[in-house]
């Protein structure tokens, strides 16, 4: 059975994946905030399934959802989609938001006394016979004692490390590379997960809040070792160097690279140009339209970032701020903005 798997972007929510991770071999996850995130990645989980059902029509396909609840009139979507897909679902989650929707739909299971990673834990355990000796037991009570704030619980110190460490998990863009940033965070919570096993409980936030520097170091390192934030920005300009054909963006015949929420601009960006000579320029947004511009001596950016921002610095270093800014969770949708906006800015007489 393939599954494909809709989990929220906090820690609960990645809980419930790095649990059917190790569960199931042939999956792929989708990570999703609430809104019309939600709805955008169950069609492209649609979709997808549909192209796979082509190649494999005897393929057993299942829609699993976690940590995420949907209104009836979402469901009645999914379900006629899933229908048309050829895929089965099923909906674990704890928010009480979604108890009208649990009460028509059999694939809708709710339970507000845990929280979705202890859910999936046990359904994962009950229908598949998932972690028979038990040695996802102690990461899965830690995470229900923090998710759902279980005070006395001797978890919940723990698991308030756990928050912040997901939380703070950014170095990696979501939107950007999504499987990248899940592979960041599950590894994370791998690490977490063995430490509890090793080390004696009152000692293990400390431990863990110790290790996290090291982890993070480990997993950015490609070749040799450097600062931490060296790592981060050679680990990221590799994948933007990767994906570049569609994070292309042009400016009056000069060819550039669209960032979103990257950060780091001195570093990354310069570093990009270094990788890549056939680019002029690097430009990074983030989700309120203020953007940074970096050239290595083929384009005048402050130029550039006056004309399209109001804004100026530098002829290498250069930002400002987007008109009237539309801001996307589908990166191409993002591009085309941006694209648009610019090719309207550079068009106008000065």
């Amino acid at each position: 059975m393939r599954i494909h798997h809709l989990s929220h972007i906090d820690l609960d929510g990645y809980g419930c994946q790095y649990l059917t991770t190790r569960a199931f071999d042939d999956i792929q996850c989708y990570n999703a905030n609430y809104g019309p995130e939600v709805t955008a990645r169950l069609g492209e989980i649609l979709n997808r399934i549909k192209e796979e059902r082509l190649r494999d029509p005897e393929k057993e396909f299942l829609i699993l959802i976690t940590d995420l609840n949907l209104s009836t009139k979402e469901c009645n979507a999914l379900e006629k989609g899933a229908m048309e897909a050829g895929a089965k679902l099923q909906l674990l989650d704890h928010h009480g938001t979604g108890a009208s929707a649990a009460e028509r739909f059999a694939w809708y299971t709710l339970d507000t006394s845990r929280s979705a990673t202890k859910i999936t834990y046990d359904w994962l355990r009950e229908h598949f016979g998932f972690d028979p000796e038990g040695h996802y037991e102690k990461i899965v009570e830690a995470i229900n004692a923090i998710d759902i704030w279980v005070e006395e619980s001797p978890y919940f110190p723990y698991g308030k490390v756990l928050l912040g460490m997901i939380s703070g998990a950014r170095e990696v863009n979501r939107i950007l590379f999504p499987d990248e940033d899940r592979a960041y965070k599950l590894s994370l919570i791998d690490t977490a997960a063995k430490i509890l096993e090793d080390v004696p409980l009152e000692e293990a936030p400390i431990v863990l809040d110790e290790a996290l520097h090291s982890h993070k170091k480990a997993f950015f390192r490609l070749e040799k070792n450097d600062t931490k934030d060296n790592l981060v920005a050679n680990y990221v300009t590799r994948l933007l160097s990767r994906e570049k054909d569609r994070l292309t963006i042009n400016y009056k015949g000069y060819k550039g690279l669209l960032g979103y929420n990257v950060g780091n601009t001195s570093l990354i960006g310069n570093a990009f140009l270094l990788a890549n000579p056939d680019y002029d320029f690097y430009m990074d947004v983030n989700s309120r339209g203020n953007f940074s511009l970096r050239s290595n001596n083929k384009l005048d950016v402050s130029a550039m970032a006056a004309e399209i921002g109001n804004g100026g610095g530098h002829p290498n270093a250069s930002g400002g701020k987007i008109e009237n800014y539309k801001d996307s969770f589908v990166y191409s949708d993002l591009r085309d903005f941006i694209q648009n906006y610019i090719d309207e800015k550079s068009a106008q007489p000065s």
